[in-house]
């Protein structure tokens, strides 16, 4: 099986379209066996277009079930923010607006009273399907010897046993802890220049939003390489 896991989008529709484009291309050079694509989460803030991201996943995934879209902390405060869980304060504060404006409405979080005003008016306008979409997605995924997630893993805990905030959102400890896991962590969440390769994990997320560049992991058997599309810097 090969397996291509895409860091964080954060609304650069532009970035993910060319790396759909390099993936089926590389599929098409050397088909293999079966494969999977999986995203690592964040696909929403800070970047321009939010909805056509949305709207590019949840048709890809249902489309074609090899497609696998986990969830980042970003997605969960676009959902809390509607829904009034915990983490609206992430929406809020990183990137929301930009989402807000991607469905045709404009932020106003300065007051209680305008957040509400814009948490009514993005509920009416987010269609149903990109909510179903983002209020469903999974917490993490496995395959062989690697387990894919948007941020890592509590040290020491099982992987059947992470909590799902841990999944989403855990940096320090799990960054600068040096042991080996029960298999090797795939990541994004935690910006770097360029694809981070560690004995116990590898980061993907090479900041797309302001970068202009997306990466993808590509495993093939032994085999580990690297996938990039560049565009311009936010």
């Amino acid at each position: 099986m090969r397996i291509f896991a895409v860091g964080d989008i954060h609304g650069r529709l532009d970035l993910l379209e060319a790396i759909f484009e390099r993936i089926m291309a590389d599929l098409a050079a050397n088909p293999p066996a079966d494969w999977r694509i999986i995203f690592l989460g964040d696909y929403c803030d800070r970047g321009p277009e939010t909805r056509g991201v949305v709207e590019l996943l949840a048709a890809q995934c249902e489309a074609e079930p090899r497609n696998i879209a986990l969830r980042g902390n970003h997605d969960q405060g676009l959902i809390d923010f509607i829904f009034g869980g915990e983490n609206a304060s992430l929406f809020v504060n990183h990137g929301g607006a930009e989402t807000a404006a991607s469905y045709g409405v404009a932020g106003a979080f300065d007051t209680e009273a305008g957040q509400a005003a814009t948490r009514d008016a993005l509920a009416a306008a987010i269609p149903p399907r990109h909510l179903s979409f983002l209020s469903e997605l999974p917490y993490s995924a496995s395959f062989g010897d690697f387990f894919f997630c948007h941020a890592g893993i509590k040290p020491g805990v099982a992987l059947a046993d992470q909590e799902p905030d841990d999944l989403i959102w855990i940096r320090t400890p799990f960054l600068n802890d040096p042991q080996l896991h029960a298999k090797v962590v795939v990541h994004g969440h935690t910006p770097c220049a360029e694809p981070e390769f560690m004995p116990n994990r590898i980061c993907v997320d090479t900041g797309a939003c302001r970068s202009g560049i997306l990466s993808a992991l590509v495993i093939d058997g032994a085999e580990k390489r690297v996938l990039s599309v560049t565009g311009a810097p936010g």
